[in-house]
């Protein structure tokens, strides 16, 4: 196994780092919050008495998107996300590495099977984590679980994505609060083009009050897939 050499944090985000290793490469990582606890067999290092867990770009569009050359990312230290299609917690592992013991990461998701493996794999560790089993399109039946989040990251394989944000935001964002969403393309449309796809959910993110910062598409990492920045104004 090649050895990692040196840990650097990241040059423009704080919270993400840079692991190194012996031939040169390097890989996105982020603190262990629980160390010596994975999620989704992500590999393990220490490095100068602290562990970090390697981000893997195919199985998380953050991470992707990082990579992809992200320039907006408000997600820092003491945040409080929701996030809507939690799924098994890949991603939101390393989302609640990064926002700490002082954040709050509130964790949408529809499927009992899935929210089952989300709490085994993840909740289960994890207490700045709040599991929340519901369908992302009814924002107000969970309400009462949340308070004012800083954030909503959207990962959801619906139609009508953005719509569904903006529901949630209208309930849940503050004022000012951003949005991270990965536009499925083919979750939504099949028959149209993806740029097609993507123009139309943007539309409905600006028509929603959100003013979009960024736009990355996500190949090689997630094909089909765009992700948007945006904060509300």
């Amino acid at each position: 196994m090649i050895e990692v050499v040196d840990v650097k944090p990241h040059e423009k985000f704080v919270g993400i780092y840079w692991a190194i290793f012996e031939d040169g490469s390097k890989r996105l990582a982020t603190m262990n919050l629980v160390p010596g606890v994975k999620v989704y067999g992500e590999q393990l290092i220490s490095y100068n008495g602290v562990e970090y867990r390697l981000w893997n770009p195919y199985r998380s569009k953050l991470a992707g998107a990082i990579l992809k050359g992200l320039k907006t990312f408000p997600l820092r230290k003491g945040s409080k996300v929701l996030y809507l299609g939690a799924a098994s917690g890949t991603t939101p592992s390393h989302v609640s590495d990064i926002i700490g013991k002082e954040g709050l990461l509130f964790g949408v998701e529809f499927s009992p099977r899935v929210m089952r493996e989300f709490i085994e794999k993840c909740v289960k560790y994890r207490r700045n984590i709040i599991p929340i089993l519901a369908d992302a399109r009814f924002p107000t039946k969970y309400n009462y679980l949340l308070e004012q989040v800083d954030i909503i990251y959207a990962d959801i394989a619906q139609p009508f994505q953005s719509k569904i944000v903006v529901d949630n935001a209208n309930v849940f964002l503050k004022d000012d609060g951003w949005v991270m969403q990965a536009i499925k393309a083919m979750s939504i449309d099949v028959t149209r083009k993806p740029s097609e796809t993507y123009k139309r959910e943007i539309k409905d993110l600006e028509r929603g009050g959100i003013k979009i910062e960024e736009v990355l598409h996500l190949e090689p990492y997630d094909i089909a897939h765009a992700f948007v920045v945006g904060r509300r104004v």
